[in-house]
């Protein structure tokens, strides 16, 4: 019996799962502590959409490691479109492209790239890792060297100007490696001098693509990324970074932007107009004795993933940043690489053949987000909701057509839990409230707040004793979800 399967038993055992009686998959006992049920009229149910229907949005999901063949694209891809991403990241994989010298092989990407624009989800693709078949060619696995040798780098600049020549009205935009600040040996000025000569490469064949840099695995090495800064202005190159992409996992994900603020006011120091995305991140969804990767020190479960994605995705939204949810199927790593086993961070479960075995309860979480908050949403900085809770965050958003206000609200106090009282909490915001709702992110219901619990002075609208737990939730004019009910 593997460990999955005695870790399963003996939750069983335990009591902290319950089969289902008609034979679907178990779910957690203390679910029933952990979501938020006002003891309000249920009056609905969103709906999700198909990301063909939605004409565009700041959402991404990722694809990551079909270079290295630990996910499979073929099993995965009829859950991206009704995930509602309007965006997959995917990594372009040389060592794959190119098993023998100057022989490009592009035909999994052709299986890829047009069938994900299809499905209405566009490919932001990463140009990497390196290829062992060039000495000097730097190394093919996470927190990889990046090419040194002239060899190498000829080689490197060979397959860019492939990649890019093949998919560059398929693929409107480009990464530039993955992670770079995690291999101790590649220094932040000399990943500036690379970063410069392959975006020149793209540039020269794509005039019209827009760049990201740097895909950073930590938010705190801002020497490092100074370092990086320095290249670029001396180069007068600073305009050739449209993106920056960054990761850094934290167990509480509100914890992050302290740092990511640091960060920003160091980058914009050197070019204003550089946006932000958080490229990468996401929580595992299973006990630390079975999942790999970033927050294996802790136990997880299918709900603290949910409930702590959806705190990053809107922890980011509501602070104007892009997200790249990490990932959409489990990742099977295998010997070679940077570490070895599943990681679980996936939104779909997988088998040990890497096909789906079902969607996650993050999936469904996720595809309310995705749903929901596309281009018609826009987010009021300049709104400050006023909470009675030290401990939770809230921000305003409004529906550009007919004016219909939202409010996100969670606890922020601590890691997400399996088990969590919701916190009667008073809110005040200004907004248009005609028929308030309160809506479930994770199980999607939407339920009437009663007259007595909320009250309007002028533009400002005051709702009390509203349950917020420890995920986000939203008060919302109904006729801001008309796209999803």
């Amino acid at each position: 019996m593997n460990n999955t399967l005695v870790l399963f038993a003996c939750l069983l055992l335990s009591g902290t799962l319950t089969a289902q009686p008609n034979g679907g998959e178990p779910v957690l006992k203390s679910e029933t502590l952990a979501l938020a049920k006002p003891n309000w009229k249920e009056v609905g149910k969103l709906k999700t959409r198909d990301a063909k229907d939605i004409k565009s949005s700041t959402w991404s999901i990722g694809g990551e490691t079909l270079d290295r063949d630990y996910t499979d694209y073929q099993s995965y891809k009829t859950y991206l479109g009704p995930l509602g991403a309007k965006r997959i990241r995917l990594q372009g994989g040389w060592s794959k492209c190119e098993k023998v010298r100057g022989q490009y092989d592009f035909a999994w990407l052709d299986a890829v790239i047009p069938d994900a624009a299809s499905r209405g989800v566009s490919p932001w693709v990463e140009l990497s890792y390196g290829n062992p078949i060039y000495e000097g060619g730097g190394e093919a696995k996470l927190m990889g060297r990046i090419p040194t040798s002239a060899e190498g780098l000829a080689a490197w600049d060979n397959w860019v100007r492939a990649m890019v020549t093949r998919y560059k009205d398929q693929v409107p935009e480009w990464e530039i490696w993955n992670e770079p600040d995690g291999n101790p040996l590649n220094t932040g000025t000399e990943l500036g001098v690379f970063y410069i000569r392959t975006a020149r490469f793209v540039k020269s064949i794509q005039p019209n693509a827009r760049l990201f840099a740097l895909g950073m695995a930590s938010v705190t090495k801002l020497d490092w990324m100074r370092d990086f800064f320095e290249v670029l202005k001396r180069e007068n190159a600073l305009d050739l970074v449209d993106i920056l992409t960054y990761h850094g996992y934290a167990h509480n994900p509100d914890t992050s932007y302290p740092k990511i603020e640091e960060m920003r006011k160091l980058v914009w120091s050197y070019n204003p107009k550089i946006v932000f995305m958080q490229g990468e991140n996401g929580a595992p969804s299973t006990p630390k004795a079975v999942t790999i990767g970033a927050l294996r020190d802790q136990d997880w479960s299918e709900l603290t993933q949910a409930k702590w994605d959806l705190r990053r995705m809107l922890g980011d939204h509501g602070r104007g940043i892009s997200t790249n949810l990490f990932t959409i199927s489990d990742i099977h790593y295998a010997a070679g690489d940077h570490m070895v086993g599943v990681n679980t961070k996936g939104l779909l479960q997988t088998n040990p053949d890497k096909t789906i075995k079902r969607p996650k309860r993050a999936y469904q979480a996720a595809q309310h987000v995705f749903s929901l908050f596309d281009d018609q949403i826009e987010t009021l900085q300049q709104v400050k909701p006023n909470v009675s809770q030290e401990t939770v965050s809230a921000f305003a958003y409004r529906h550009k057509t007919n004016g219909g206000s939202l409010v996100t609200l969670w606890n922020k106090e601590a890691r997400p839990a399996d088990e969590y009282t919701p916190k009667p909490t008073t809110l005040t915001v200004e907004g248009q409230f005609k028929q308030p709702v309160f809506v479930d992110l994770i199980t999607g219901k939407v339920y009437n707040i009663p007259k007595e619990q909320w009250s309007k002075t002028g533009n400002r609208v005051t709702f009390t004793a509203v349950p917020v737990p420890d995920y986000p939730v939203l008060i919302a004019d109904r006729a801001a979800l008309v796209s999803v009910l």
